[in-house]
């Protein structure tokens, strides 16, 4: 039994170790998400990808990190952004992700899991035998040795694909006229922390690596960015100042207020400053100072539709949706009806209870979910219209569009199908409300094969 125990431990550690880390929370603000698209636009075009193709998303995590998972997306920690001094530090990152796009590896890093595989599964069965024969200590040594050339095939194979990204990031920042010097600080970085981390440079001494070693990549890089034409030349002043906002935004909406304050403390009259600060005061629900802050921004930029948006969202969120309607609409003006700000604009339309104005928040909010369906407030908001006019249809479509993208399959469905019920044969919404029917029981079928249960489909 205790061998039995050792085994399945050394299973489900195997398991941990290929895994993909748990999805974090996506955060989605209309300015960030326009500045990273304005960033790597010029990387996604000399990589060969079409811009409107690849999505840069933004994780709520702390860790200093990016990757890709399938598909045409580039995934950035929140703490990545936080780390970086300069957009040119963030644009090496994002060329080396569209590497790994570019080469296939999500789909190759099968090939490296097969291996290893092969690996594992020979050891298991020469501890298993050996175990059989009474050689407890010989079973738990051949698995363990297993286990760790499967462990090193995979990471060997994952070296290698890092490496190929790299070269091919420094392609697409030459082509697109980019400097590298972003790139090579940021690696710098990373070497930095490992050394203050004691972590060690040396692979035979156990650390085991998923990427080349930050020191080696550097020296690779450096000689390739040095001899490119656009490696002396200077940043966008004007993108590098949009970063400094989004650093100051990001660090406003996630760190402690505490930290935001001391960090952007009030002699600094800055914008980015006061971004952090309106941020950090609402969070203590100081709404004065708050309002404050935006205001100011607002005096120097009264046309930008961030700094509107900021004050609608302080007045919203701070219980009066009458007064957020005016910077709200402006911000939605100047910002050509942006879905994620009109969607706070069709929120605080619904938030004043006023049934004059269910009417503009219904056309604002369907104008914000035709440009952007991957929504699940919008569609929320929207079905807490309909329902508010009375149609109910409809507030069930809505409801199941919002379900589905929460992963809430069971309830998606029944909306889809009540929905059905009650719309128009034929028409738009109906059969809408059938696609979301099917893919939501897809879906759960899906799970179901997953878990190995074959009937929990057909019991819902």
């Amino acid at each position: 039994m205790r061998l039995l125990s050792h085994v399945l431990a050394f299973i489900a550690m195997a398991v941990l170790l290929v895994q993909p880390a748990a999805a974090q929370s996506v955060l989605r603000d209309a300015e960030t998400e326009a500045f990273l698209n304005d960033i790597s636009n010029p990387l996604v075009e000399a990589a060969g990808l079409a811009p409107g193709n690849v999505e840069i998303v933004l994780i709520n995590d702390p860790s200093i990190n990016a990757f890709v998972a399938g598909g045409q997306a580039v995934y950035i920690h929140s703490g990545l952004i936080d780390a970086a001094d300069t957009a040119n530090e963030v644009q090496g990152v994002i060329a080396h992700e569209l590497g790994h796009i570019t080469g296939g590896h999500i789909v190759r890093i099968g090939e490296g899991y097969r291996k290893a595989q092969g690996f594992s599964l020979l050891s298991m069965i020469a501890g298993i035998g050996a175990a059989l024969a009474g050689a407890g200590d010989a079973a738990m040594g051949l698995m363990m040795a297993g286990q760790s050339a499967a462990l090193s095939s995979i990471l060997a194979f994952t070296r290698t694909q890092e490496a190929s990204a790299d070269a091919a990031g420094a392609e697409y920042l030459s082509k697109a006229g980019i400097s590298g010097r972003g790139s090579l600080t940021f690696f710098g970085k990373l070497l930095n922390q490992e050394v203050r981390r004691g972590y060690s440079q040396n692979e035979e001494a156990g650390f085991w690596r998923t990427h080349p070693l930050s020191g080696d990549r550097i020296n690779n890089l450096r000689e390739t960015y040095e001899k490119d034409p656009a490696w002396d030349r200077p940043n966008d002043p004007a993108i590098e100042a949009r970063f400094q906002r989004i650093k100051a935004k990001l660090a406003g909406y996630v760190d402690k207020p505490e930290n935001t304050l001391r960090d952007y403390p009030e002699e600094d009259q800055s914008t980015p400053a006061l971004v952090a600060r309106a941020y950090a005061y609402h969070k203590q629900a100081r709404m004065d100072l708050a309002l404050e802050a935006a205001d100011k921004l607002i005096e120097r930029a009264p046309s930008d539709p961030y700094f509107l948006e900021l004050k609608g969202q302080v007045l919203l969120e701070s219980g009066r949706p009458g007064d957020a309607l005016d910077p709200l609409r402006k911000a939605t003006q100047y910002s050509r009806s942006q879905p994620l700000i009109a969607s706070l604009l069709g929120h605080a339309l619904i938030a004043t209870e006023d049934k004059d104005n269910y009417e503009e928040a219904e056309r604002v909010l369907r104008a914000a979910v035709a440009r952007d369906r991957y929504n699940p407030f919008a569609w929320y908001q929207l079905g807490v219209v309909y329902a508010a006019r009375g149609d109910i249809p409809r507030a069930r479509l809505a409801s199941a569009e919002q379900q589905v993208m929460n992963r809430q399959y069971a309830l998606a469905m029944r909306s889809a199908q009540a929905a059905e019920a009650g719309l128009p044969v034929g028409s738009p919404d109906w059969l809408r409300a059938q696609d979301i029917g099917m893919q939501a029981r897809a879906l759960i079928e899906q799970e179901c094969e997953a878990r190995g249960d074959r009937s929990c489909g057909r019991r819902r």
